[in-house]
């Protein structure tokens, strides 16, 4: 290509005017052909990518494009998502009627290639590598271009031309449509509805695409780390039946986690994956939808592969492992005395069903390892596959606490005895796989539920007759050591949080999880949930959850006088149309009192208090609300009509004389008549009942405002104008004093501090927030 015709092309993007048609690609710039992109991270390419280019990519990119819901599933978080490009396809449909094939980077595809099969393409020039092409001929060095010749206006709301809804049809622009696409979006450029990157990081990305868009791997691990990778791996890896169960085990519930290494300094992650190829050989991953799916091979090996993608905060689950956790393992798994003659069944209707698989190592073991990290366990449904989605997520409430059986007085022989007989009954719906049929599978798990709690009801009735053990001495402590036994969920709308301790004001519900209850949630929404999947699967997965919320809040119930009980689950199912509690009535049918002694009418605020003085000793203080100062104390106790005017997650950021930053987290709680309804959620709302919380430190992964308060004089008036809001006008008038909105010329300014006080309130949780949720007001 001619100098100047480049000159030319580039003279045109900029003005906005038009671009080149499809049909002059490959006259121009060749026919496509697959590049060879990832460098070492020590060559001259590599280091640049990783100095100047990936670090661009995280703040300003992958704040929108990582994990499934990323736009177009391009993901700019590492290399192979860069290299992969993007998709017409959606991850997120509700709709479909037939599943969708995974597209996974690293187990879907093996290779450029395979992407380009599965209908990937790219956002890197691929035709002739000159300098020239290689600008002309990217996709994100022409929207980055877009958003130059059509900028942000530097104050206010955006136009209707913007949408940000997080279902909006997505355009997904090969470089041969571009030019139809730019004229009919001009506004449309990267990063999409908010300002655009300075002329330095331009020149940085500029520089890199010119050169041939390289891409390289973050360093490999240290020694400490890859001496600790090889002595897991050992563990896992041994030839015996029992270690080999052991690690099957481990595997389905620790595979979504960040592992990292409590001795290793650098704090390198790796993920535990499946390979057809021992310890000591490069791994050969196993790809399958679920983690229990048949792997088609004769021997599976459990490998720690070092994690190299960028940390995000809506994916991070960090699992620490040491010598201690090790031991720990060995004493809940090997130690005991049980015989495997024989592995499992990789069938789906008994892979599926942990009680099946499993039924050979102890409840009591079982149970411990899970409650061991509860939070992560439970973390995985809310940042695992179900990463967004109203459906998923609007079967629980907006603010509950979660509170767990003690093992030792509920993982007897007796219990354990009464789930093998049962066992049956306790299938999952992931038995249907990926293309479900919803209601006929609903009424058939609906019946096996009553079945199974028929029998856990007649036992609770002998285990706890007259209300012995009743009491709070019935839960887990935690040993007195491991602040798991107390969580909050938190959830806000379609995403959600799940933190240590019991935050915020007395929630409406509560759950109390046994084993089976614990282990059918992981099962239900993370082992078993396939966000590939058909309609059917989503909305039987959504169905069935209904039932193992209503076990949990009938365990909590059990602590109340019989009395107390049923008005409490009147209460929190107002308004309900014919209710799913109809499928199993026996859940009613536990008619032992309780063991608690009540001085009180408000036996739910007592049985609160007592809980709370139950587990002090482990209740972590990280997000205790009532350390919040005043003012911004007094916002907990916002009227409702101004509640409703908030987005349900808010970052403040409050500077300091020093220079230095505090952070807290609004949380926005709708409170709904009941949730019992799959498809009417605006239709159940209470809005006079929603409440809010505010806490110190970050809460949530998708902040949805931002607020900036430079001194404490602006703290007092933001903290005596927020409650005083009436309508949107004055939302949008305390957003122009104090917020950070899209068009804040300096967003990108206020996105790092943001970031930057993350990671010192996170520490090793920390990873990047995502705007996908920010707001347009």
């Amino acid at each position: 290509m001619k100098k100047s015709l480049l000159v030319s092309f580039l003279v045109i993007v900029m003005s906005g005017c038009a671009y080149l048609g499809a049909a002059h690609y490959d006259e121009i710039f060749g026919q496509e052909q697959i590049q060879l992109r990832i460098v070492a991270h020590n060559t001259g390419s590599g280091a640049e990518f990783l100095q100047h280019v990936k670090p661009l990519l995280d703040t300003r990119c992958v704040v929108c494009h990582g994990c499934y819901d990323a736009p177009c599933q391009l993901k700019l978080s590492s290399p192979e998502g860069i290299d992969r490009g993007l998709s017409k396809d959606l991850v997120y449909d509700g709709t479909r009627l037939l599943a969708l094939n995974p597209s996974r980077l690293l187990f879907d595809a093996t290779d450029t290639q395979q992407w380009r099969e599965k209908n990937f393409t790219p956002v890197l020039n691929e035709r002739a590598q000159t300098e020239q092409a290689n600008l002309a001929g990217s996709v994100l060095y022409n929207s980055l271009l877009l958003k130059m010749s059509s900028p942000l206006p530097k104050e206010g709301v955006l136009g209707k031309e913007f949408d940000f809804s997080l279902d909006r049809k997505q355009s997904c622009t090969t470089m041969g449509e571009f030019d139809r696409f730019a004229k009919a979006q001009p506004h449309a450029g990267m990063p999409y509805g908010l300002p655009g990157i300075t002329q330095t990081e331009f020149k940085h990305l500029e520089k890199w695409l010119k050169e041939g868009g390289k891409v390289a791997h973050i360093p490999a691990p240290d020694k400490v780390a890859l001496a600790q990778v090889l002595r897991w791996e050992q563990f896992l890896n041994q030839d015996s039946l029992k270690y080999q169960l052991t690690a099957r085990y481990i595997f389905e519930h620790w595979y979504l986690a960040n592992i990292y290494f409590s001795k290793d300094d650098n704090k390198s992650f790796f993920k535990l994956v499946r390979s057809s190829t021992p310890p000591g050989e490069d791994i050969k991953l196993i790809s399958t939808r679920r983690p229990y799916d048949d792997p088609k091979v004769d021997r599976v090996y459990y490998r720690l592969m070092h994690e190299r993608s960028t940390i995000l905060a809506k994916t991070h689950l960090p699992l620490a492992l040491d010598d201690a956790k090790l031991a720990r393992l060995y004493t809940q798994f090997i130690e005991p005395d049980y015989t495997v003659t024989a592995m499992p069944s990789y069938k789906p209707e008994i892979a599926s069903n942990p009680f099946k698989v499993f039924a050979l190592m102890p409840v009591k073991s079982k149970y411990q390892f899970m409650l061991d990290e509860a939070e992560l366990i439970i973390m995985g449904f809310i940042k695992g596959p179900v990463c967004r989605g109203q459906i998923a997520l609007n079967v629980i409430n907006d603010h509950f606490w979660v509170a767990f059986a003690d093992p030792d007085k509920v993982a007897t022989p007796e219990v354990g005895h009464m789930l093998l007989q049962h066992e049956d009954a306790l299938a999952l719906p992931a038995a249907e796989e990926s293309n479900a049929l919803p209601i006929s599978s609903w009424v058939k798990y609906a019946n096996r539920q009553s079945t199974y709690l028929e029998a856990k009801v007649k036992l609770a009735n002998k285990m706890f007759k007259n209300g012995e053990h009743l009491t709070t001495d019935l839960l887990w402590r935690g040993e007195n050591t491991n602040n798991n036994a107390a969580l909050t969920i938190f959830r806000h709308f379609d995403s959600a949080t799940v933190v240590k301790g019991l935050i915020g004001q007395e929630p409406k519900t509560m759950w109390v999880l046994d084993y089976a209850l614990f282990e059918r949630i992981h099962y239900l929404l993370v082992a078993g949930f396939d966000v590939y999947g058909n309609v059917g699967h989503q909305l039987l997965t959504r169905l069935y959850m209904d039932f193992l919320r209503l076990e949990g809040e009938q365990n909590f119930l059990a602590l109340l006088p019989k009395q107390q009980r049923q008005e409490l689950k009147a209460n929190w199912y107002r308004k309900s149309p014919t209710s799913l509690t109809n499928f199993f009535k026996s859940g009613d049918e536990f008619s032992q009192p309780t063991g608690i002694t009540y001085n009180t009418n408000d036996q739910q605020h007592e049985l609160y208090k007592l809980i709370k003085s139950t587990l002090k000793p482990i209740l972590s203080p990280r997000f205790d609300y009532t350390q919040v100062p005043e003012p911004l104390q007094q916002l907990n106790a916002m009227p409702a009509k101004a509640i409703n005017l908030l987005p349900q997650v808010s970052y403040v950021l409050v500077k300091e004389t020093d220079g230095e930053h505090q952070a807290y987290t609004l949380i926005h709680h709708n409170a709904h008549f009941n949730i019992s309804s799959l498809l009417n959620e605006d239709g159940q709302r209470a809005f006079a009942e929603d409440t809010i919380t505010i806490v110190p430190g970050f809460i949530g992964d998708y902040p949805e405002a931002i607020w900036y308060l430079n001194n404490q004089d602006q703290v007092t008036e933001f903290a005596q104008l927020l409650p005083m809001m009436q309508v949107e006008a004055d939302y949008r008038s305390l957003k122009s004093r104090f917020g950070i909105r899209r068009t804040n010329p300096e967003f990108w300014l206020y996105s790092d501090i943001l970031h930057k006080v993350a990671k010192q309130y996170r520490g090793i949780e920390y990873g990047l927030f995502d705007y996908n949720r920010l707001e347009n007001r």
